[in-house]
């Protein structure tokens, strides 16, 4: 990192590419780490908007959690780059989860945090850990108790 480099800056991201039909974990945090998914209504929106294939452009969610203030997605990518489906998605669904509590400004924080997962690496443990992370927020006491997740293995 360089003096000027900030952590998490774009500086960070320069020489990355992301690969067609490759499977990426994906963090996405509400702005100031608000937990707008608390509210039942936001949280039903946001699963459907993660449910809803048409809504990822050129992509396809695996499996995914809403959490009190992000995201979690398990996401195999198609032809469009990472990042253009990733900021696609999070103008759209800001637009229209901002637009159901008659709000204005920025919904999700700037940026998201990825891992391209390895070929050694296990998809369905990785999607095991993202459905059980409400049980580690002690949001649910066993896996199905908590109702903003899917997995299309189901």
């Amino acid at each position: 990192m360089t003096p000027n480099t900030k952590p998490g800056s774009r500086a960070l991201r320069r020489g990355r590419h992301s690969q067609k039909n490759r499977i990426y974990f994906i963090t996405i945090v509400t702005e100031s780490r608000r937990c707008w998914f608390s509210e039942h209504k936001l949280a039903r929106m946001a699963s459907s908007l993660l449910d809803n294939q048409g809504e990822l452009p050129g992509a396809r969610a695996l499996c995914w959690v809403v959490m009190p203030d992000h995201v979690h997605i398990l996401l195999e990518l198609g032809e469009m780059p990472l990042h253009k489906t990733i900021n696609q998605w999070k103008s759209r669904s800001g637009r229209i989860l901002n637009r159901t509590i008659a709000r204005k400004g920025r919904f999700w924080q700037k940026g998201y945090h990825d891992h391209a997962l390895r070929k050694e690496e296990d998809i369905k443990e990785t999607a095991r850990y993202i459905i059980a992370n409400p049980l580690r927020a002690g949001l649910a006491k066993k896996y199905g108790q908590y109702p903003y997740w899917n997995a299309v293995w189901l």
